[in-house]
């Protein structure tokens, strides 16, 4: 047997190997989806409130500074809804209006030269969509009480996440040495070693994307307000949101941006949007990631592509958002096992 080819089977069982176990903690996580996304929301929640809790902390005990920060960060949360709801029903029926007219200039200039669709073909559309609502009635409401279900197990999985992340933030570290003092007496100091670089990666690429998401949503908002498209905050919000799915979430998030500027204000203002996401792409991928995240998490932008790629495919949505850290966290305790202590 020819050497290349001999390493060439030992890197593909090898391989097989690693996918197998991906492919079987995935599923293991499918099952216990509600579980699995309560507990990693918990751990983003104390990787952004241990610094102030800490904080705070010093002056006070620490069931009180916890006490304070999970209140305090909901309120500000809640706040930031109703503003948005606010706004929302104040810019409703101007946007209902804008839209509709929107929706006819679309109209013209699609039967317009190059497309010449003729105004018979968006009354057959309508009629369509009018026909499958009827038609499919039944199906629709069993949706919606399919949804209902959904948003019990949201709430459900907000309060395991809020339950946890009080455990995490008061006692996290008696916790951890707890799991650690389990293991072998040989092993405790390497895989400690191991756990604190996974908590290091992941609470940093959770600190590095809030700072991306941030930036990138006061960007935005100040370009949307600057061409006076219809619901900027919640716009705004929702790139904030969308930021955390690497590569597809802001671009995603302003499509819907430009989508609602073509109906509300217009072509140009949509020619603008769309040179809004150029910008906001470029500074991100090539100033805010390198410099911020680079501290956190050093994977290159394939990896990330491939793992969101994947982790959507998985689990949808969920997936996409925990892949980017999941990798980073699995490649950090590789890490951390292969370096020899001092």
């Amino acid at each position: 047997m020819v050497p290349w080819l001999r390493v060439a089977a030992a890197y593909a069982w090898r391989l097989i190997l690693v996918g197998a176990v991906v492919y079987g903690v995935f599923t293991i996580l499918g099952r216990f989806q509600l579980i699995a996304v309560a507990l990693f929301l918990a751990l983003i929640i104390a990787s952004v409130l241990r610094p102030p809790t800490d904080l705070l902390s010093r002056w006070t005990p620490r069931p009180l500074a916890v006490a304070v920060a999970l209140v305090g960060s909901l309120l500000l949360l809640l706040g930031l809804l109703a503003l948005v709801a606010e706004a929302v029903a104040g810019e409703w029926a101007t946007l209902s209006r804008e839209f509709r007219g929107g929706i006819r200039q679309i109209e013209h200039w699609l039967e317009r030269p190059p497309f010449r669709i003729s105004p018979g073909r968006f009354s057959e559309l309508q009629q369509q969509i009018v026909h499958y609502l009827s038609t499919h009635r039944t199906n629709l409401l069993s949706s919606a009480v399919s949804g209902l279900g959904r948003v019990v197990e949201v709430i459900t999985g907000i309060a395991l996440a809020l339950f946890a992340s009080v455990f995490f933030l008061h006692s996290g570290e008696r916790l951890w040495r707890w799991a650690r003092d389990q293991l072998p007496q040989d092993a405790r100091p390497v895989w400690d070693r191991a756990g604190h670089a996974a908590w290091r990666t992941f609470a940093g690429y959770t600190r590095g994307i809030i700072i991306v998401a941030a930036f990138n949503a006061a960007l935005v908002g100040i370009g949307l307000l600057i061409l006076r498209v219809p619901l900027a905050l919640p716009l705004t919000l929702l790139e904030f949101f969308a930021t955390f799915i690497p590569l597809v979430g802001s671009p995603i998030a302003l499509g819907v941006a430009t989508i609602v500027a073509l109906a509300g204000r217009g072509p140009l203002t949509a020619g603008a949007v769309l040179l809004l996401i150029v910008v906001v792409g470029e500074i991100e991928g090539h100033v805010l990631h390198p410099v911020v995240m680079s501290w956190a998490v050093r994977l290159h932008p394939l990896v990330v592509g491939v793992s969101v790629i994947a982790g959507s495919i998985v689990s949808g949505v969920i997936g996409a958002i925990v892949a980017v850290p999941l990798v980073s966290v699995v490649w950090a305790v590789v890490q951390a096992l292969r370096r020899t202590p001092p």
